[in-house]
């Protein structure tokens, strides 16, 4: 699996219009917590299935796009923070330590 990198606000859009699911990690590279949790995240993220969209939002160089992530989501704006995205709404949202791969596969595949 591979992040596609968000850079754009119209990937936004893109990403709310989309049908299936589709994930964002909002990432702070400043931060050795977000460094953490996305290691964790990647070493696990095997168990979510393949057609799942990752998308990986580098918060400090795009705070813009991170902003828009939270209202068009209706989220609070954590970081590090995961998003899982079905059909154009927010069905979970994790931080921190509560970031885990096997969460996300768990709500996809039921």
């Amino acid at each position: 699996m591979q992040w596609k990198n968000i850079t754009d606000l119209n990937q936004i859009s893109e990403i709310k219009d989309k049908q299936g699911y589709s994930l964002i990690f909002k990432h702070s590279t400043r931060c050795s917590v977000s460094a953490m949790a996305k290691r964790r995240f990647e070493m696990d993220w095997e168990a979510i299935p393949a057609d799942t969209s990752l998308y990986f939002l580098d918060l400090i160089s795009y705070r813009d796009i991170s902003a828009q992530i939270a209202e068009t989501f209706e989220v609070h704006h954590e970081s590090p923070q995961i998003l899982l995205i079905k059909d154009g709404d927010c069905v979970l949202d994790a931080s921190h330590s509560d970031i885990s791969a096997e969460e996300v596969a768990e709500v996809i595949v039921g």
